[in-house]
């Protein structure tokens, strides 16, 4: 089987199917009015570690009108990133509905926001681990309707509960962090195993 995206207008379940498991950044922002917002986003991963940098694409516009999110991010240049654990899964699925700006998906989840070090976006006190980070640049991908945009941003500082922490690493087992899969599917990432990377040296 070949697809071939220009012709294949259900190409995202294609690809969301198979570039697996994706990590859920749980994203919370504040608006310049104060009004607080919670949403899961899987096109989601770290990109660098000098500068600590992770990147999310974003979808510009939901079908009635534009991604809080975006442009919480682009108007304030600060959020927070929350990552998702099996405690708190469940609820992360109430917040990502497309729901009216002034509604607030802490409230919809019944979860709790927190002060954040750095910067003015909340943190959400359930998840083990937050990043705060600002915001370094958009990319445009796409135009239109269809336009998202790819959000770079370093992280400024990180909290992590001491109790996922074993030998100064934080334990996945422990985590128990969730994966995005295709469609309406997740899985578990704290089942692992164990390879060592090889090392190649030219002797004489």
């Amino acid at each position: 089987m070949i697809i071939d995206p220009k012709s294949n207008e259900n190409f995202y379940y294609t690809l969301t199917g198979v570039v697996i498991p994706r990590p859920i950044a749980f994203i919370s922002t504040i608006s310049l009015s104060g009004e607080l917002n919670l949403a899961p986003f899987s096109f989601f991963n770290a990109v660098s570690s000098n500068p600590p940098t992770v990147a999310i694409s974003i979808a510009r516009n939901a079908p009635s009108k534009r991604k809080d999110t975006l442009a919480n991010i682009e108007s304030t240049k600060e959020f927070v990133i929350n990552i998702v654990t099996e405690d708190i899964v469940e609820a992360m699925n109430l917040t990502a509905a497309e729901y009216p700006t002034e509604v607030n998906e802490f409230e919809i989840a019944g979860l709790t926001s927190a002060p954040s070090e750095l910067v003015s976006a909340p943190r959400l006190l359930e998840s083990p681990v937050n990043l705060e980070c600002k915001l370094t640049q958009v990319v445009s991908i796409g135009k239109d309707q269809t336009e998202s945009g790819l959000v770079l941003a370093e992280v400024l500082i990180m909290h992590i509960d001491d109790k996922i922490v074993t030998n100064n690493r934080v334990d996945p087992k422990k985590l128990k962090a969730i994966g995005r899969l295709g469609g309406s599917e997740y899985s578990h990432t704290d089942r692992s195993f164990t390879l060592v990377r090889p090392n190649y040296e030219t002797t004489s």
